[in-house]
């Protein structure tokens, strides 16, 4: 009796971890990309350094909450945000680290950048709400944070 106790708590233990990777990892995205925002307006080369490097990292936060979720067979819409969120972030390994090119000065390459960020941001906030609404209020603040801090960076 105890071990089909356990057998059925499993599913949802799992689904927990992998809600809270995901959710931890949201947010930690959000505030990483705020810190982008505000080291570019103070002109801080070390913290644009830290937090872009930061933002690159949550690639393995967000891979194994993707592999978790596929293994206990969530729906296919958190499957898909994952991938949307890790399509930005491969993009933007290619873009800033691989390829080094200006591409925020190039319209033709920045426009198509932004719309996956925004997609990605959205997918976080989504997943986030599927979880709950709670976390999905709390990856929501985070993102208006980020919101704050690009409008503060285009302040003159």
């Amino acid at each position: 009796m105890d071990k089909e106790k356990e057998v059925k708590s499993k599913p949802n233990y799992l689904y927990k971890l992998h809600d809270l990777l995901f959710v931890g990892s949201s947010i930690i995205f959000n505030l990483a990309v705020s810190g982008v925002y505000i080291a570019s307006k103070i002109g801080s080369p070390v913290f644009l350094k830290i937090f872009g490097i930061t933002v690159v990292l949550l690639i393995i936060p967000f891979t194994i909450s993707l592999v978790g979720y596929i293994k206990i067979k969530a729906k296919k819409k958190i499957i898909i945000s994952h991938i949307i969120i890790l399509c930005y972030l491969f993009l933007e390994v290619m873009l800033d680290y691989v390829l080094k090119i200006p591409f925020r000065e190039i319209l033709a390459l920045h426009v198509p950048y932004i719309i996956v960020f925004y997609a990605a941001t959205f997918s976080m906030i989504g997943v986030a709400r599927t979880i709950s609404r709670k976390m999905g209020l709390l990856v929501l603040s985070t993102f208006l944070v980020l919101i704050g801090c690009l409008i503060y960076m285009y302040l003159d």
